[in-house]
């Protein structure tokens, strides 16, 4: 049975660690997460995987407690698992959060990526280990070409981005040092019902549920014309995995190659409630109203804005369409459809969601 080992969030299991731990154990993989002690349950992404939910019992999926910022933990757990595959998941993964929380972000996304190769050497498992390490469009940030692909110069615009560079390279020093099987998936925006509520898409499809339900009348948002190329997670987490069956490593870029503004993914959520948005005002005066009632149901606050902003993201993932036979299955419309109507079930029976 193969054996992998996913470093996620280190709050709660992330939206990614979680589809991508059912994929993997539909494939018979054990999979083993790392999430950090609470005191309250966290695994609220995973507890369907549990082979029973109720009692948290295990069954091919094992949770250790551990820390990207912990090399000993690291070193500790992958002697103990000796994985086949490693994906690196584990990051304060908000970028606005990253101007607040610099020095966190940079010793997480960053060092704590270098503290897991290290604790695959210091185990020995160089020769026996393939290695993902989860990249991002943010280090494309002020765009140096359109669209971006994987020989695209960097420019990251936060110290998420900043940080997020510094594993990139560290991964390919390590392949390139050690012979070391590590791979870069520069992943661009991907979304679902499971995406982090403080995350703009999810911000977005939560409130529109809330005001379907007559549980909100309005929210905030910073800026409504960043554009970006939004994709499904669940289909992006194959692409993962398909990274790390190939001969050779490689990096790549995965997007769907489509742009959509933040204002669009409004519209098209207020759409599917059976709402027609129309925009009054400019800047921060610029509201989102209502055509059929009149009420203002969108407001734009400074306080949402990046120092510095990325503007536009546009992925082009010929090369993984090429190498992986890799192909994006969600349309956006249905993206949004999805976690609308999700988050309208969540609300519907847990209001304080």
């Amino acid at each position: 049975m193969p054996t992998a080992y996913v470093p996620t969030k280190l709050q709660t299991p992330r939206e990614d660690g979680s589809y991508l731990a059912e994929f993997l154990l539909e494939k018979g993989y054990e999979v083993h997460g790392i999430v950090r002690r609470s005191s309250s349950f966290n695994t609220g992404r995973i507890e369907h995987l549990y082979k029973n939910s109720q009692a948290h019992i295990e069954g091919n999926m094992k949770l250790h407690y551990g820390d990207l910022t912990d090399s000993t933990c690291l070193v500790k757990i992958i002697n103990e698992v000796k994985p086949n595959e490693i994906y690196n998941l584990g990051a304060q993964s908000h970028v606005k959060i990253s101007f607040d929380l610099a020095e966190y972000t940079a010793d997480v996304d960053g060092v704590g990526t270098l503290r897991l190769l290290d604790a695959i050497k210091t185990c020995g498992l160089i020769n026996s280990v393939k290695f993902y390490q989860a990249s991002t469009s943010e280090l494309f940030g002020k765009v140096q070409e359109i669209p971006q692909k994987e020989t695209t110069p960097f420019y990251p615009r936060s110290p998420y981005g900043a940080a997020k560079l510094y594993a990139y390279w560290i991964v390919v020093n390590f392949r390139e040092a050690y012979n070391l099987f590590a791979v870069n998936g520069i992943l661009f925006n991907h979304e679902s019902p499971r995406r982090g509520a403080n995350f703009v898409t999810r911000k977005i499809s939560r409130s529109v549920a809330k005001i379907h339900l007559g549980q909100m009348d309005s929210f905030s948002l910073g800026n409504l014309d960043a554009k970006r190329d939004w994709g499904h997670a669940r289909d992006y987490v194959e692409a993962m995995w398909l990274m790390l069956q190939t001969d050779e490593p490689e990096d790549f870029v995965i997007a769907t190659g489509e742009v959509h503004s933040v204002r669009e993914f409004v519209e098209k959520s207020f759409k599917h409630i059976g709402k027609t948005i129309v925009w009054e005002g400019k800047n921060e005066n610029e509201v989102g109203r209502c055509k059929e009632t009149g009420k203002i149901h969108v407001t734009v606050n400074h306080k949402y804005y990046r120092p510095t902003e990325v503007d536009f993201l546009q992925g082009d993932c010929t090369k993984a369409r090429q190498k992986l036979n890799w192909k994006p299955r969600v349309t956006f419309d249905e993206l949004v459809r999805e976690m609308v109507d999700a988050d309208v079930e969540l609300m519907r029976s847990n209001p304080n969601a």
